[in-house]
């Protein structure tokens, strides 16, 4: 054979091999799209309603699980402008006006609190969120070291806003001071 009809098949052959690379890859998989909306069907969602120490509502929050940790999409009103500190706190309860019953953070594993501190953060730290002038806020932040069988555990956990901002480095709480906004998370709340 030459050397011009062995650089023919040889192109022939490149062409029929990327066509069939090509069909493959665009090859239509309906049962793979259904498993994706099946998963995308059974992400576990809560809705947690938020009470301020007053007992007037203060927004809600749509809990969801991710690859990143709890992500909260949080939608406040009746809450004091500026910064402030939200947690997740280790138990599902929200008893006005203080809010003590909602416990510590969210702590499983024993470290101490702030994303600055060299020996932590608690599972239940989230970066701090910032409230409009008219009180309200949308928002979305994440607990990264959260999980939903840590924060729907027996009792639940409670979504807290505090008086003010963390400040990420001291324990037990940033020095966020009183809590001002509540909502228990338990499974009762749980959407498919």
């Amino acid at each position: 054979m030459n050397n011009i009809v062995k650089a023919g098949i040889l192109l022939l052959l490149a062409g029929f091999l990327n066509a069939c690379s090509s069909g493959m890859s665009e090859h239509h998989h309906p049962e793979a799209e259904g498993l994706e909306t099946a998963s995308e069907k059974n992400q576990k969602e809560i809705t947690v309603s938020l009470i301020t120490s007053k007992g007037e509502a203060a927004g809600k929050a749509i809990i969801t699980e991710t690859i990143k940790g709890v992500n909260i999409h949080l939608e406040g009103e009746n809450l004091p402008p500026g910064k402030r500190a939200i947690h997740i706190h280790e138990t599902g309860s929200c008893v006005k006006p203080d809010f003590t019953s909602a416990g510590a953070h969210l702590n499983p594993f024993a470290k101490k609190h702030g994303f600055e501190n060299p020996h932590g953060p608690h599972a239940g730290d989230i970066p701090n969120i910032t409230i409009g002038s008219d009180g309200k806020i949308t928002a979305d932040v994440t607990a990264p070291l959260a999980e939903f069988s840590q924060v729907l555990d027996e009792d639940g956990s409670a979504l807290v806003i505090h008086e003010k901002e963390d400040d990420y480095k001291t324990d037990p709480a940033g020095n966020a001071g009183a809590r001002i906004a509540c909502g228990v998370i338990h499974k009762e709340n749980q959407s498919m």
